[in-house]
């Protein structure tokens, strides 16, 4: 039975993954993550409801990644739940902050979320086991306005957890101030990208860290979510006429990096399934990323 993780799963993207996963495979087991109790319930219902096997295949983790505690309770929970059998994958979906300027909240979600996660999880992934880190083209998009030597630090494989935490708080205590930002070759200091550019960098760090294990990093593509809907309202337009994906087309690469094959770990794949850079965009469909 493979085991499977996935945060932030209640809705949206996450919803769309843990959903694929149960139709595409029948081995299959989700843990469905939910920050609030009562729509993880009512999603883990959803998703029983299309065949009588999946009763038995889905169970709601109560789960808010912003919080140490809430963390910790989950892993203890999902622990009990697998009665010493090992989890097979880890998928970190949850997310926040599509054009919202709030630094450390955004980072406490989107940054900090996946590093605790990953440090009270990990050691319950078996060996050969997959982590998925659902970031955002932002990442690459954000990277592409910084300066050669912050260029280097988001796509260095030596890269250590405390360095990115550390360039984190450095940016918390910048605040706003854009000026500011670029003065110290990070761009506009956008909370958003700059969140997914160092959530890609902690996905070099856990792969290096964790050699047991086969942990990479992808973007969904522009989905038509909650997360977007902002963005969507205040174009006028609908989602289809701005070219955004529907969460389940949007779940394709995650899908991908759980069961199919990738090229080793640590790396950051686009929303074709396709390897991509850390410090660009590369549109779908175009001749995939060769490098290290």
């Amino acid at each position: 039975m493979k085991r499977i993780l996935v945060t932030g799963a209640n809705k949206g993207i996450g919803y769309a993954i843990a959903e694929r996963v149960l139709e595409e495979t029948d081995d299959s087991f989700v843990f469905l993550g939910a920050r609030d109790a009562d729509r993880g319930g009512a999603a883990v219902k959803s998703l029983r409801q299309p065949a009588q096997d999946r009763a038995d295949r889905v169970h709601l983790v109560e789960l808010d990644v912003a919080s140490d505690a809430s963390v910790a309770r989950a892993a203890e929970d999902v622990s009990r739940a697998c009665a010493g059998e090992p989890l097979y994958g880890l998928v970190n979906n949850a997310g926040i902050g599509f054009g919202s300027s709030d630094l450390a909240e955004v980072f406490n979600v989107n940054t900090r979320g996946i590093q605790r996660v990953c440090q009270a999880f990990l050691p319950l992934v078996g060996d050969g086991g997959r982590v998925v880190n659902i970031t955002s083209a932002s990442g690459p998009n954000f990277v592409a306005t910084c300066s050669a030597e912050r260029q280097a630090f988001f796509t260095n494989p030596e890269v250590t957890w405390a360095e990115i935490d550390a360039l984190l708080t450095e940016c918390e205590g910048i605040g706003g101030d854009k000026d500011a930002f670029a003065a110290r070759g990070l761009g506009d200091g956008s909370a958003y990208g700059l969140s997914k550019a160092c959530a890609n960098a902690l996905t070099l760090h856990l792969a290096r860290e964790n050699p047991r294990l086969t942990i990479n990093v992808c973007t969904p593509g522009f989905i038509a979510t909650d997360l977007t809907q902002g963005y969507v309202t205040d174009s006028g337009r609908s989602p289809s006429d701005l070219g955004m994906k529907t969460p389940r087309e949007g779940a394709d690469s995650a899908i991908f990096l759980l069961f199919g094959e990738p090229e080793g770990s640590g790396h950051y794949y686009g929303s074709d399934a396709k390897r991509s850079p850390l410090d660009r965009y590369r549109a779908p469909g175009t001749p995939p990323f060769i490098g290290d």
